[in-house]
């Protein structure tokens, strides 16, 4: 039976970066879990490229507001296409783990995040008109 040697990162050690996700959905490392009901279609990855795809924008329009706000998650994926989706607190927190480089033979893991919340998105997507994408990317351009 493989067997594989499980670390956890002292606190702290997570780096400094900012976090653009709501409060709620803070993690050290800024990771979220999202959920999709179907696929998401992501042309071919060139492998020497170094760069990232873009799949859409991820948006909390009442964030700060003084209505449930988790109730309302936008992920808008190309131009013409909105899901739309809530947090969800899971109910038993996730590890994620990653691979630790050892220099050495033996392979070991370390636990690099524990994400209590989920966003989940678990409606067909919503078409959008171009009103709509002309409001998100002028808001961009803020």
């Amino acid at each position: 039976m493989p067997m594989v040697k499980l670390h956890v990162q002292p606190r702290g050690s997570a780096g400094t970066s900012v976090n653009p996700l709501p409060k709620l959905l803070h993690t050290p490392r800024g990771l979220a879990l999202i959920e999709l009901q179907g696929t998401i279609n992501i042309p071919p990855i060139d492998p020497s490229s170094s760069s990232s795809t873009s799949i859409g924008r991820l948006t909390f329009p009442l964030e700060g507001s003084e209505e449930d706000w988790t109730k309302n998650v936008y992920l808008y994926v190309g131009q013409h296409q909105r899901l739309t989706g809530e947090i969800k607190k899971l109910p038993k927190p996730m590890a994620v783990v990653q691979k630790r480089d050892t220099g050495g033979d033996e392979e070991e893991l370390e636990v690099v995040e524990i994400v209590e919340y989920k966003i989940l998105f678990g409606a067909r997507p919503e078409p959008v008109g171009e009103a709509v994408d002309k409001v998100m990317v002028d808001d961009e351009d803020d």
